[in-house]
């Protein structure tokens, strides 16, 4: 076959120009863009794995500002809880000085003016906010933490910053663990508050120690026989009554305190201390970590007429006439021994011989009244895990008398009790209502003012509720049907509900922050109600079953434990600056003030307690700072090997069009030289 000059054009020619051109045209673009492929179809491998590390990116990037943002409130929080521990240190120092008896009244006063000022600059250190968040508020950031009276307003939540898949790190203190927060090697200690002096002649003003004897503290008996009505709560939520007695007048206050830590527990291994403070007051030490159930209230009494009249079942029946020793001794009357005042009020129904015996009973109290507002003084706190009950909790998880077994069963030991409830209706004027909650496993139901109705639960159909299902909400919504007067017109589950509804209106039963219950009168700013609830065999001494359950208690002074309420002890450390109160003194103007020195201990309490919290503040900062470095890093490795893969490398591109430029020359060079060949050269 003859070769023709056209073939020779056209392999030179015709198909390397078209490879050149593209080739060049691809090169000049990705030198113009930086890239080395503008479509999938271009590389569908380089473009997939560009997709992925851009997700990647996009995502640390996420994480970066994520980060960032939890990091500026965890640090901030630092800044603050250093400020905070500062102010407390300094706090505590002024206590110290003011502990001192040298201090004249006036010094006193000083300091606690000063104590207040660290009080007010606690609370703004509490409401510090960042772009309009306030810090300590949980996830509630729009919420200030902190009212003026020094309760907390925000919620327990959380929040977390995101670290990467199924990663996460809270940033933020909530107020709930900072202010209210549980310390759970915290050991409980309650303490009486009336002085305790000997009551012989010889001796008037000497204090109470344990070596003394009965004659020495209670007076020397005719019949030789004290007693002593004991009532409390141990570790374990546990109630128990216990008559200790006939003491002799020979036997001392030692024996006592020894006999009060067996009925807390206490026998080859204590569970308890039992001792005398500086003012012969009791002092009760759980030797248990964890719990807040722990109560005590106790009552003594020494017949002079020689009738052993004090050994009776129910301490409420006390003949209780002559409380003084000197005319106990003289007129031949009962001698009753207080231990712990709290100014509440008895209940209606408790009909005792002398009303100046405020601290005479334990439980049968009414409710403190401020306001609109009807308050408890005990939580309500769970066996199980020392928290606070809610609405829904079920009275077994709080009363006492229910066992549980290892498979999480339980006896329920509610079957036949009752709760009481009694005191003047929102109407006021007179207005009473007495009520009974019977719990029973045949269905439970409730007597108000003389007329039996069925506790329904909310099943369908409706029944009545079985006593280890009974909730506190049930239980409240008959505290707010009693008090308010909206009695059910009938015995229905809808009549029951209607009361219920009703009564929501006019008045709102809850629980408060602290785990105590409160009634608020809804139609007046000062209720004209009151409120005692209490378990129906209170003051019952036949045997050593205790209540089932508590309310509102003449009960010890709570001087240590676990639960945290940061700016209620810290107010009542300042008023026993302003009270001159070293020691619990029922006498002085704040009955139920713990004193400076104990003021003090509860100041060590609050100290480690924001030590801790703070180390976890430290924790989260320091997890997010290795977080935000860590992606920093990553985002900076994975943008280069991103860049490996379609980023275009100037150099070798330009290197590459340099080339493909010759290449192209040489080319059109030899199609040139082709296109002039004579027939002499082609021969």
């Amino acid at each position: 076959m003859r070769v023709t000059s056209s073939m020779y054009y056209e392999n030179l020619y015709g198909s390397n120009n078209s490879k050149l051109n593209q080739r060049l045209f691809d090169v000049n673009k990705q030198i113009a863009s930086g890239l080395k492929i503008q479509y999938a179809s271009d590389d569908v491998a380089t473009f997939t794995e560009t997709m992925r590390l851009d997700n990647e990116i996009t995502t640390l990037g996420q994480i970066k500002q994520s980060t960032e943002s939890g990091y500026k409130v965890s640090n901030q929080s630092d800044v603050i809880l250093n400020d905070f521990e500062d102010s407390m240190n300094r706090f505590r120092t002024l206590l110290i000085q003011a502990a001192n008896d040298t201090n004249s009244e006036t010094s006193r006063d000083a300091i606690s003016l000063e104590l207040r000022g660290i009080e007010n600059h606690l609370k703004n250190l509490s409401n510090t906010s960042i772009n309009g968040q306030y810090l300590f508020s949980g996830s509630m950031v729009d919420v200030k933490p902190i009212s003026d009276d020094g309760t907390y307003n925000g919620n327990d939540v959380g929040m977390n910053s995101f670290l990467g898949s199924s990663s996460q790190q809270q940033y933020n203190l909530t107020g709930a663990d900072l202010f209210l927060g549980e310390e759970i090697l915290v050991k409980r200690e309650i303490s009486t508050n009336i002085v305790q002096t000997l009551n012989v002649p010889v001796s008037p003003e000497a204090v109470l120690d344990e070596g003394s004897t009965m004659a020495e503290f209670m007076g020397t008996s005719p019949s030789d026989e004290h007693y002593f009505y004991l009532r409390g709560t141990k570790s374990d939520g546990t109630a128990f009554n216990k008559q200790i007695g006939p003491m002799s007048n020979i036997d001392t206050v030692g024996g006592l305190l020894s006999q009060i830590g067996t009925e807390y527990g206490n026998g080859s291994v204590d569970v308890v201390n039992v001792s005398l403070n500086g003012n012969g007051q009791i002092v009760i030490e759980d030797k248990i970590k964890g719990s807040s159930e722990l109560d005590f209230h106790l009552v003594g009494a020494t017949d002079f007429s020689g009738g052993g009249s004090a050994n009776v079942a129910h301490i409420d029946l006390l003949d209780s006439a002559e409380t003084d020793y000197a005319t106990a001794i003289a007129g031949g009357d009962l001698y009753v021994k207080e231990f712990i005042k709290s100014g509440l009020n008895q209940a209606d129904s408790v009909n005792t011989a002398d009303n100046n015996l405020e601290a005479l009973l334990y439980d049968r109290t009414d409710f403190s009244r401020t306001d609109a507002v009807l308050s408890s003084n005990v939580p309500q706190v769970l066996k199980t895990d020392n928290s606070f009950a809610h609405d829904a909790t079920k009275l077994h998880e709080v009363f006492s008398g229910v066992i549980y077994n290892l498979d999480g069963t339980y006896n329920d030991g509610l079957e036949g009790k009752n709760i009481t409830l009694e005191g003047e209706t929102i109407a006021g004027g007179g207005a009473t209502y007495s009520a009974e909650i019977h719990l029973s496993n045949a269905g439970s139901t409730y007597t108000l003012n003389g007329t039996t109705y069925d506790l329904f639960n909310m099943d369908n159909p409706r029944t009545q509720t079985l006593a280890g299902e009974v909730t506190y909400r049930q239980l409240m919504d008959i505290v707010n049907i009693a008090i308010t007067g909206e009695i059910p017109t009938g015995i229905t589950a809808a009549e029951y509900d209607t009361a219920v509804y009703n009564s929501s209106f006019k008045g709102s039963t809850s629980f408060n922050y602290d785990g105590t219950i409160e009634f608020k009168d809804l139609t007046t700013g000062a209720t004209l109600s009151t409120l005692s609830m209490y378990d129906s065999n209170s003051g019952d001494f036949s045997s050593n079953i205790g209540s089932i359950s508590t309310f509102n208690t003449n009960n010890a002074l709570t001087v240590r434990d676990p639960k945290t309420d940061f700016f209620k002890t810290i107010d009542e450390m300042i008023v026993a600056v302003e009270n001159y109160s070293n020691y619990p003194d029922a006498s002085g103007a704040e009955i139920r003030n713990v004193g400076i020195q104990n003021a003090i201990a509860m100041m060590d309490d609050l100290q480690d307690h924001v030590f801790r919290s703070h180390s976890v503040v430290a924790a989260q900062s320091n997890t997010l700072t290795n977080s935000l470095e860590r992606t920093q890093l990553l985002e900076i490795s994975t943008m280069t090997l991103r860049s490996s893969v379609i980023d275009t490398d100037l150099a070798e591109a330009s290197l590459e069009l340099t080339q493909l430029t010759i290449n192209y020359e040489a080319m059109l060079s030899t199609v040139g030289r082709v296109s002039q060949l004579s027939l002499v050269n082609y021969l």
